[in-house]
Formats: structure tokens, sequence, C-alpha cells
């Protein structure tokens, strides 16, 4: 299995999910190339990867930050095999805004698996929500 963690972070925090995510993946024997987005180049072939696993944070008021925007017109289309993850903080806008980005990218990928939220660092008790969410998507990619 080849998959793809692609990331947004400015603080740190999804930079940290897309890592435990990579950790595991590799773990279980999966090929995984990560991917920062804004930093590293573009993507040449994204058709290459079984899965891809795409990490934002949330900007201004629930928004989409540009940058993964930007990135999301890169690919040009809309691959099935995207799974959606990142960071928020519900001390700006609260439960309603609360990973919005995450909201928004699972709904225009038409993921069929929901975004995993975390608030703000993945540290601690909050490892074990990326856990379960990452045994549910590859329960469903096993199945496949």
């Amino acid at each position: 299995m080849r998959c793809l963690v692609a990331y947004l972070s400015y603080s740190g925090n999804t930079e940290e999910i897309a890592q435990w995510i990579e950790a595991h993946l590799k773990h279980i024997g999966a090929k995984v190339d990560m991917h920062e987005i804004g930093i590293d180049l573009p993507i040449q072939d994204i058709s290459q990867y079984d899965y891809i696993f795409l990490g934002t944070f949330t900007w201004d008021m629930g928004s989409t930050p540009d940058e993964m925007k930007d990135f999301v017109l890169e690919i040009g289309y809309k691959p099935k095999n995207i799974a959606v993850f990142g960071s928020g903080d519900t001390q700006f806008g609260g439960d309603a805004l609360f990973c919005k980005a995450v909201d928004k990218l699972v709904t225009f990928y038409n993921s069929k698996w929901d975004g995993l939220k975390i608030e703000q660092s993945p540290r601690g008790h909050q490892e074990k929500h990326i856990k379960n969410w990452l045994e549910r998507v590859l329960a469903d990619v096993k199945a496949a």
C-alpha cells in the first residue's frame, strides 16, 4: 500500500498528527510519502497513491487556508481515496467553527470517512482519537 500524508501546519499541531499517522502506517508496512503543503514542491502524479491523508488547520473564523486551497487546485480532480484530518481550537469560534476546514474538505472530496478533528496538540489523551480514526480508515481499506 502506498500512502501520501500531505499536511499544512503553522503551529505544528497538524504536523504532529501527520507524523503520528506516518509512523503508524509505516509500522503496518505501508510505503509513506510525506508532503508539507506550501513548502515542498508540487506532487507530479497524485494518482500513484492508494490512499491520501490530507491534513489542515482551520483559519479565520472557519476558513480553509489559502495554501490548502492551492493544493486542492494542484490535484486537479477529486480522488476517491482521501481521508481528511486536522487540528483546531474551540476558543476561536466555539464548536460551530471547530475544525471547519476539515468538514469542508470532507464534503468537497465526498470522503467516505469522517474527518479527524483534534483540539490543539495531539499529544496525550488525544492520541487515542488518532488511533481509532486511523483504524476505521484502514479497516475500510482492507475491506475494499
